[in-house]
């Protein structure tokens, strides 16, 4: 039989109120997850205190994405609470796409009684070596083994977490450690993330190299998600700018100077041809972003990164420099501020390859193109953009569609359907304005029980959903790889009116263009939850059907 460790309250505080004073000093007002017998000494004493907003997600993966999505939207810290065991394991995925992200996230997750842990006696709930699981799959991972250790592991994951390159930080608190008393021994103060120190050497260095240049970019990745001002300075003064999806409008995407997220196009891949300097700040430079590394970049190639294993990586560099891409882009603008001399003609050249790229995703896409149109003029300029993985995002989801801040995008950065419904509600409850989710049917199919959080909640969330029956990108993978068999692709899909009837959300069924235009138009219109299914046999398919990630054309 597993006990349950009661902590009593009183003029005696436990770890668990400990735990969540400190959270409160770290200007922690939100956290998700779901409670259990391992986590009930901590939520006890949150709900108790009254400081903190919890939410309870449907499922343990929905809260650690629901905590991520709340990271991103508040530039800040999200937290997450999972049971022990199972459901340690069960957010092991989100972890991934948090860590994949960068999103400054602590997950804290039970444990079973010390008196038992680690001795492979089966005892319930265990999970063999799950610390050594959650390290691979955090940032960093930690055991409060004592109640002494408490304030300065917490201190510890805090500082982890948002010290770049940004990541989620787990720890695991077996449940009568959570429950014993535990006086505070001071006050607590807010942890703050550390930087590297610039080098002055190679600011000058890279400042003289773009003083030369004529024709010089700089590429933004999400480690540069921070450094929005300088960059836009950079911008200003005649630097091309593209960026990566997780990367998107650090300089306002309407910048004559900026290409976005078009990062991988022929007509961008014949103007590298002419970039005499590429500096490419917090970027990785994965594979879908790079045609799986067959994007030819410049040879005068100079990375900014805090990671420094990011030197070398993916592409050679002409010079590395171990900086936070916004103190080093800051240092940058001011020193080549007037001394610019890029060639006239660049920005018209960049303003081409904008419009061209454009012009070539708006007829790939068919029917839909007018869809884009319609809710690129209908949606609140301040939204909040989150994607799942779907056909339509991949199409022109990441790309096209022009958010007004780089805390304005989400997306599954890592790559994993039916993470987007759970990354909204968070963004819902850090927002302060309208979030859209753009989803497909197999997608939210995964995730379909934190739909009930989403109604529970009330956030001001719209759902466009992109109903294809199935899972169209395998089908298309399928057509091109694999004789066009139709295996596992064609799964039953729900009928989500009668599912949002039963939680009684607003649901509109849209089969044209203008049928479209009235459901969104009366969606943006309602305060809180509401779902647009876009059925998309109705509509038609793409000119161009989307078939994995992009590949250079032979």
């Amino acid at each position: 039989m597993v006990s349950v460790l009661k902590a009593e309250s009183g003029s005696q505080s436990t770890v668990g109120d400990v735990i969540a004073e400190l959270l409160e000093a770290q200007g922690v007002t939100a956290a998700f997850g779901v409670i259990s017998i391992h986590n009930m000494a901590i939520l006890d004493a949150i709900g108790r205190r009254g400081a903190i907003h919890f939410v309870p997600s449907r499922g343990e993966a929905g809260g650690l994405n629901m905590a991520d999505g709340y990271a991103r939207v508040a530039e800040d810290i999200g937290v997450a609470f999972t049971s022990t065991g199972t459901a340690a394991g069960n957010a092991a995925g989100a972890l991934v796409e948090a860590l994949t992200a960068g999103s400054p996230v602590i997950h804290i997750t039970g444990q079973i009684e010390t008196s038992y842990l680690d001795q492979s006696r089966a005892y319930i709930h265990e999970a063999p070596a799950q610390l050594e699981m959650l390290q691979a799959v955090s940032k960093a991972a930690y055991r409060i083994s004592c109640p002494e250790q408490v304030v300065e592991v917490f201190e510890a994951a805090f500082r982890d977490a948002l010290t770049p390159p940004t990541g989620p930080v787990s720890v695991e608190i077996p449940i009568d450690v959570q429950a014993a008393p535990l006086s505070r021994a001071r006050k607590f103060e807010r942890v703050r993330a550390v930087a590297p120190a610039l080098d002055e050497r190679d600011v000058a260095a890279v400042s003289d190299a773009l003083i030369r240049a004529r024709r010089p970019m700089l590429m933004l990745g999400g480690g540069a998600r921070h450094a929005r001002k300088a960059a836009t300075r950079l911008a200003d003064m005649g630097i091309g700018i593209v960026t990566s999806t997780n990367g998107r409008a650090v300089v306002d995407e309407s910048h004559e100077m900026s290409l976005g997220a078009f990062n991988v196009s022929e007509h961008l891949q014949e103007l590298y041809k002419r970039v005499d300097l590429l500096i490419v700040a917090g970027s990785r430079l994965r594979s879908n972003e790079t045609w799986t590394y067959e994007l030819e970049l410049p040879a005068n190639l100079i990375r900014v990164d805090v990671d420094p294993k990011a030197n070398g990586r993916n592409y050679p560099n002409a010079r590395f420099v171990h900086a936070d891409c916004q103190s080093f882009l800051e240092a940058l603008a001011d020193r080549i501020a007037g001394k610019l001399q890029a060639a006239p003609e660049f920005a018209e050249e960049i303003a081409s390859v904008r419009e061209r790229s454009v012009h070539d995703l708006a007829t790939s896409l068919g029917p839909y193109a007018d869809l884009v149109r319609i809710l690129q003029s209908e949606m609140p300029p301040d939204s909040v953009w989150v994607r799942d993985v779907t056909i339509s995002n991949s199409m022109w989801g990441n790309r096209w569609l022009r958010i007004s801040s780089p805390n304005k995008g989400i997306h599954a950065v890592g790559g994993g359907i039916g993470q987007g419904l759970p990354m909204a509600v968070g963004a819902a409850v850090a927002a302060g304005s309208k979030v859209l989710l753009l989803t497909g049917d197999g997608g939210l199919s995964l995730c379909l029980g934190e739909l009930i959080t989403a109604a529970e909640q009330g956030g001001d969330l719209t759902v466009l959903l992109m109903n294809d029956r199935g899972y169209g990108v395998i089908r298309n993978i399928q057509d091109v790889h694999y004789g066009g068999r139709k295996l596992y692709s064609n799964i039953l899909t729900p009928n989500f009116s009668d599912i949002c009837r039963s939680l009684a959300i607003p649901h509109r069924v849209a089969s044209t263009a203008e049928g479209f235009r009235t459901a969104l138009e009366v969606s943006l219109g309602h305060r809180g939850l509401s779902v647009v299914e876009v059925d998309m046999l109705a509509i038609g398919p793409f000119r161009r059907n989307f078939a994995g990630p992009p590949i250079r054309a032979q």
